[in-house]
């Protein structure tokens, strides 16, 4: 049956940045679905916890700051040790910095590279060499944005970031597919969350990219739920390198 395609049971996940927002609801939806989830947040992730343990899914949460470059072993480590094993790798997890192109700071420009960016990429690759070596392939879902598609304005470092995300993301579904490990990203609209708050709450702002948007409305976290647990799931099997827009119809306007 192809419902059965999307069952997550007995697969174990990472899911980075879920303590709120679209990560928690991505955690949420895999455990839904069947996975038991490892939760990497920087702050308090007891509320996700809470919710995928009322589920009956196994959950472990490591408190973990990107930016640290010894935390992606702990990460895949503590996960494999905990859980058991290691099946699907969700890389959330960002941060923005906004200020005009001649003022921005290379501090703001370093910290966003290395936690959009770097971490990505180094999760990506520690969890592909567990599920290389565990032998039954495996999933990676990076979140990318609009702007992996756009310029846009006052965000330098994240517009580098996230277009640079669709591209590795096709570099390692070109590496990992051999392996039978598939590599996609969802590349999400305009969000109700914490980062679009400043964008939110400017009326000129906010009215000109509703304006925009064919859904009319900004996008809600558990609109990622359903993507990511196809990503995640067989019913996904033949896809390698695609960058997924949910975004109420942006891009197509």
């Amino acid at each position: 049956m192809i419902l059965d395609q999307f069952k997550l049971d007995g697969r174990t996940a990472i899911v980075t940045g879920t303590s709120r927002g679209l990560g928690q609801s991505i955690a949420v939806g895999l455990a839904e679905a069947g996975a038991d989830v490892a939760l990497v947040h920087r702050s308090d992730g007891a509320q996700t916890q809470e919710r995928i343990e009322a589920l009956g899914r196994r959950c472990v949460t490591l408190r973990a700051d990107l930016a640290d470059r010894g935390a992606v072993a702990t990460i895949v480590g503590e996960t494999v040790e905990k859980l058991g094993g290691l099946d699907i790798l969700v890389n959330n997890a960002g941060i923005i910095r906004r200020a005009p192109l001649v003022e921005f700071t290379e501090k703001d420009w370093d910290d966003v590279m290395d936690v959009n960016l770097r971490s990505l990429f180094l999760l990506s690759q520690a969890a592909a060499k567990v599920m290389i070596g565990q032998g039954r392939g495996g999933k990676i879902i990076n979140v990318a944005s609009m702007l992996s598609f756009q310029g846009g304005i006052l965000v330098p470092s994240y517009t580098a970031s996230k277009s640079a995300v669709l591209g590795l993301t096709r570099l390692l579904a070109n590496e990992l597919a051999p392996h039978g490990i598939n590599v996609n990203a969802i590349a999400p609209g305009y969000m109700e969350t914490e980062n679009t708050r400043p964008l939110r709450e400017d009326p000129v702002r906010s009215k000109a990219i509703l304006d925009r948007i064919p859904a009319g409305r900004w996008g809600a976290p558990d609109d990622l739920q359903g993507v990511a647990v196809f990503l995640a799931s067989a019913a996904s099997q033949y896809m390698h390198g695609y960058t997924i827009a949910v975004d109420g119809g942006w891009l197509a306007r």
